[in-house]
Order: C-alpha cells, then structure tokens, then sequence
C-alpha cells in the first residue's frame, strides 16, 4: 500500500512510522510538512526533532518535499492520503484535494473556528466531515481517531483507535493501512459520533486539568469527567450521533486518556492556568497546538444553538476568555441547582 501522510507534527509523525514499520509487510509510506526547510531536516536526519524527538524513521518512510500547490499532482496514484494537520488547515488542503479518487482521511480533533458567508454573518465552526462535505463533496474521506499519545505510538505501544467513515471501504483501508502487532483498529460508521468525542474530550481535558492542578482531589477529577462525558453525549445526539458511539474508544477511551495523561496537551493548559499562568504563556509553553483552547468557543456555540445544556464546557470557555478565575470557574460548576442524574 502507497500511503501519504500530509503534516509532521507529532501525530503525523507517530501514524507514518506505524505504518512503515509494520512487521512482515511494511507499507511505503511518504512525510510531507509545509515547511520545506522541516522537511530537509527530516530527510537528512531521518526523524522529527522537532516534534517527534528520538524515533527514528523506518526504512520504508521518505520525505515527501514538494510545495502545497503541487500536491494533487503528487498523490494521484496513492493508496491512501492520510491529512495530519490542526483543524485548521483541513479546509484548505481538502479544497486542493478535492477531484482525487484516491481516499483521504484526516486525523484532526476539533471544531473548525467560525466562518462568514459570502454576506459576512458568521457561521457556526464544523466538524471535518461538515467541512468535507462542502468542499470536497465528491471525496472519498472518513476520520481515524481514538485514545493515543503520539509518543506512545512511535515506539510501538499497544494502541487502539477507530476509523470512521460512511463507506465500508475507507474504513476497510485504514485497517488494512494501521492495523498491526502494536495498533488495533476498529470499524464505525457513525462519523459524527467519533468526531464529536475527539472535539469536546479537548475541553473536558482543559477542565480536568484545572481541577487537578486546584488540588481538588480525585473524587472531584472522577465527577468531571463522568459529567463531561454526559455533555458530549447530549452534544452528539443533537447532532445526530448514536449515544453508544461515545462508550467506545473515541468517546469515553479518549476522554480518559486525554484528561489524565500527562502527555495531554489540552490537560496541560488547565494545569498552567491553575498555577496562575495567563492563557497566552500556556500556549506558548506547550509548543505544539492545543485543539481544546482554539474549538471551546465553538463547541459551546454549536451547544447552544441546539439548546444543548453545556455547563462544564461553558465554565472553560469563561475562564479562556479571561471572565473567570480558576477558582470562580470550580464555584459557579458546583453552585449549580441541585438536579436529577440524567443525560
């Protein structure tokens, strides 16, 4: 299998040597990064310093250097292009892949930010397939998510992630692209679903980690996550997700992993602000994007024009927007009504 993996970040990184390294029939894998002078560093040093340090690339992965505007070009005769980046270049790079018949999925978790019309109004941020389906209508496309450190990938940890998409054979492909002795990879339909957990699992990751760098305790941890796993819920199913989607590996599995592993980025942001650091210096510290701070803002727009209740998800936009102290944020969560366990 010919497979493309278009952004070197870390993740793009981890699923490429995934994929050229497996054992018995290594898949020929191509790295492409937007910048050029990453991608010669990469080739000549064979691994990604700067955001995979320590895994060394396979033989059976190249580094692809050709400039954006050539890449359709480049990826006609592809098994599979897989999309690495932010959330915030999916839309472009879909628009430039739009007339392949080469499959493309993406790994991205998020909301895009908000648009405007052609009248200038807003328009609420989408997820990847929405994005998809306006650019690329006719693309064959689905989305591979699930619980997984980057780190933890590349050096061949025992991982299980899922591949959705609304034709059988996307998902067909990406099993047969990444599933292996260190990756199992389950089939879903319910695209919706698995990109709703991958969003929102973001912003309870930043709420998690605020509660643990409070000190509050791990009763508190084990309350927000369970009540931040009923907002994604309620959020998916007004979307039109199956509620059991989000018991699995991108909903509840990711949620766990993401609000309380220390590799989490997003967890990292809530432990920064907790210690008094200003949004601005969390991010900065990170040095890699932190999907939760830039999707927040949308997925509680998306909420509330559904009449979606968010309480949890609200709490960290306040706080990101600077409305709210750490401290405040954590009183106004528990001075809510007393109320009836539901979803």
């Amino acid at each position: 299998m010919n497979i493309t993996v278009l952004g070197a970040g870390a993740w793009g990184t981890a699923l490429a040597i995934a994929a050229a390294a497996r054992p018995g029939a290594p898949h020929r894998v191509r790295l492409w990064a937007r910048d050029s002078a990453q991608a010669q560093a990469m080739a000549a040093e064979r691994e990604n310093r700067r955001y995979l340090p320590g895994a060394g690339f396979p033989a059976a992965l190249s580094v692809l250097s050709v400039p954006e505007t050539a890449l359709a070009a480049s990826l006609a005769d592809e098994t599979l292009i897989v999309i690495g980046t932010p959330m915030a270049a999916l839309r472009g790079l879909l628009h430039r892949l739009r007339d392949l018949s080469v499959p493309v999925v993406w790994l991205c978790k998020g909301f895009e930010q908000p648009q405007e019309d052609a009248s200038g109004v807003p328009v609420a941020g989408l997820l990847g397939h929405e994005i998809c389906a306006q650019v690329a209508p006719a693309l064959r496309c689905g989305v591979l998510s699930g619980p997984s450190f980057a780190k933890e990938v590349a050096a061949g940890c025992p991982t299980a992630l899922v591949a959705a998409s609304a034709d059988p054979a996307v998902c067909a492909l990406l099993v047969e692209a990444f599933h292996g002795h260190a990756l199992r990879v389950y089939a879903n339909d319910d695209v919706v679903g698995v990109e709703v957990g991958g969003a929102v699992k973001n912003v309870m990751a930043i709420a998690t980690g605020l509660c643990d760098g409070l000190q509050l305790g791990l009763n508190a941890r084990a309350a927000l996550i369970t009540r931040g796993l009923v907002e994604m819920v309620r959020l998916g199913q007004a979307l039109g997700a199956r509620p059991e989607t989000f018991m699995g590996l991108s909903g509840l599995g990711d949620l766990v992993l993401t609000a309380t592993g220390d590799l989490s980025r997003n967890r990292q942001v809530g432990l920064l602000l907790a210690q008094g650091l200003t949004l601005e210096q969390a991010v900065a510290s990170l040095g890699h994007v932190a999907e939760g701070v830039y999707s927040a803002r949308t997925v509680v727009a998306r909420a509330r024009s559904l009449g979606v209740e968010m309480p949890i998800a609200e709490a960290v936009v306040a706080l990101l927007d600077g409305q709210l102290r750490p401290q405040d944020a954590v009183a106004r969560l528990m001075g809510r009504d007393p109320a009836v366990e539901r979803r």
